[in-house]
């Protein structure tokens, strides 16, 4: 009898602990519970900044954020742009770039660069915007962004002043020197398409003499009729403003074309620069419609150049 008593005991004794078992088994679902939670929310922080790179892939964005615009310009090109001898930048460019900063709400900051690496285009993200006199070609539009005009310039041969030649074709088998990259060497090499522009007087058929900067092509013509060059090619106002600090030259004959200028940007930029393009065409607008184009053109070229002729 005590055996048969204890083995039922026993069986009951297992029976309960597995009920218990399976009971602590059962319950093992919602403990997991908590952990699925977390994981949630986890993922949650992750969509946020998916839309904030979206939004600083935009060049304006973050030109703003930055709070400077970093405008290129050419410290050879004066009155366009130049430096001091303190090395503060002045030009008519450059005071144009401060004032779209300025209607930005950013600051202006100026790095020097030369014309041929500007036109080139691929800027790989150094500097924002070109302000620097930039005729809009046709050519240049497959490696550039422009805005709208902000002014138009005549291109206009200089010669020495002992120079006989009365008209543009008789430079013809002579000397021209030219900046690099300029259209004033695609004009002379019977390749410049200008947009919405057209050409006053052909080309002659002149040896072209190929500088790093125009102003250097003039330095060399200042040395005498033929010595090195015999004519320069070039902007009227920049002829014009050597001739007014006492170069031995004259401008020869009427200009051969006028040049649209604007703003240009990069059209392979790391970030998306069509909204800035935008923005800068509005403020040139702004400051054509409020006279402060004009003001600057007539305090650094002494004519309203801020309109076609």
């Amino acid at each position: 009898m005590p055996q048969s008593c204890v083995k039922p005991f026993s069986l009951v004794l297992v029976f309960g602990l597995l009920t218990l078992l399976l009971a602590a088994c059962g319950q093992a679902a919602p403990a997991t519970a908590p952990t699925a939670a977390p994981a949630a929310n986890t993922t949650a922080p992750t969509a946020a900044p998916a839309a904030n790179a979206t939004a600083s892939d935009d060049l304006l964005a973050e030109v703003k954020q930055r709070g400077t615009l970093r405008i290129s310009t050419d410290a050879n090109y004066k009155p366009q742009s130049f430096k001091n001898a303190d090395g503060s930048w002045e030009g008519f460019d450059i005071e144009v770039g401060r004032e779209i900063a300025k209607r930005l709400g950013v600051q202006a900051e100026f790095l020097d660069i030369s014309f041929d690496v500007i036109t080139a285009g691929t800027w790989n993200g150094r500097w924002d915007i070109n302000v620097g006199s930039m005729t809009i070609t046709a050519e240049r539009k497959q490696a550039l962004l422009f805005t709208t005009p902000y002014y138009y310039t005549p291109a206009a041969f200089v010669v020495h002043n002992d120079s006989t030649a009365t008209t543009v074709e008789e430079l013809a088998g002579k000397n021209v020197g030219v900046g690099t990259a300029t259209t004033y060497q695609r004009y002379l090499e019977g390749n410049l398409q200008l947009e919405g522009e057209t050409i006053a007087v052909p080309a002659p058929q002149a040896t072209v003499r190929v500088y790093d900067t125009d102003l250097l092509a003039i330095d060399d013509l200042k040395l005498g009729n033929g010595t090195r060059l015999d004519a320069v090619l070039t902007a009227l106002p920049t002829a014009e403003n050597a001739i007014k600090e006492g170069a031995p030259l004259k401008i020869l004959g009427k200009p051969v074309y006028y040049e649209a200028l604007a703003v240009a940007l990069d059209l392979k930029s790391p970030l998306d620069s069509a909204s800035l393009q935008a923005e800068i065409s509005t403020a040139i607008e702004a400051m054509r419609a409020d006279g402060t184009l004009t003001r600057l053109s007539m305090q650094y070229y002494g004519v309203d150049l801020t309109s076609k002729q």
